[in-house]
């Protein structure tokens, strides 16, 4: 599995498009991706060169992309990076596309408040396991602990003694 997984940070370009298409939920918007450098000269810094990369959001992503991204947004963008040439009018073209994995807001240039996504309807039924008690419970002492059921009685057994 040769995949070229890339990390880029930039500003949406372009408004999130949402679709709902048969294999599920689509979303696609443009990233701007500016260099920027110091100008020895001028000591100053100066914008360079812009790259436009298109993303790919697919399922839940999408659907959390269309709720949480609007155009100017700082974000950082995981994915798998596909480069394509094509022809258009005589013309040779390329673009390059993100498929993105995982997508958020800069926090160094901003804030941002997470609220989680609604789940689907939860499983009911034999199936369906309690959530677990996370809060920190007292520990036992050994003294509190009944030892009067049928483990206690082999443990208290001498195990491989003859």
């Amino acid at each position: 599995m040769n995949e070229t997984m890339v990390c880029v940070v930039g500003n949406v370009a372009t408004q999130p498009i949402y679709r709902e298409s048969p294999t599920g939920p689509t979303a696609r918007f443009r990233l701007a991706v500016t260099a920027r450098y110091l100008d020895r000269e001028k000591n100053v810094w100066t914008d360079g060169h812009t790259n436009f990369f298109t993303v790919w959001a697919r399922r839940s992503l999408a659907t959390n992309v269309a709720a949480s991204v609007a155009v100017g947004d700082p974000l950082v963008v995981q994915g798998r990076l596909k480069v394509r040439t094509e022809q258009r009018d005589g013309q040779g073209w390329l673009s390059a596309d993100l498929d993105a994995a995982a997508i958020g807001h800069d926090l160094s240039r901003g804030t941002s408040a997470f609220r989680r996504s609604a789940k689907p309807e939860a499983q009911t039924g034999p199936t369906a396991q309690p959530e677990p008690n996370w809060e920190t419970q007292p520990q036992s002492r050994p003294e509190d602990t009944d030892h009067s059921g049928p483990a206690s009685q082999l443990l208290a057994e001498p195990v491989g003694v003859t």
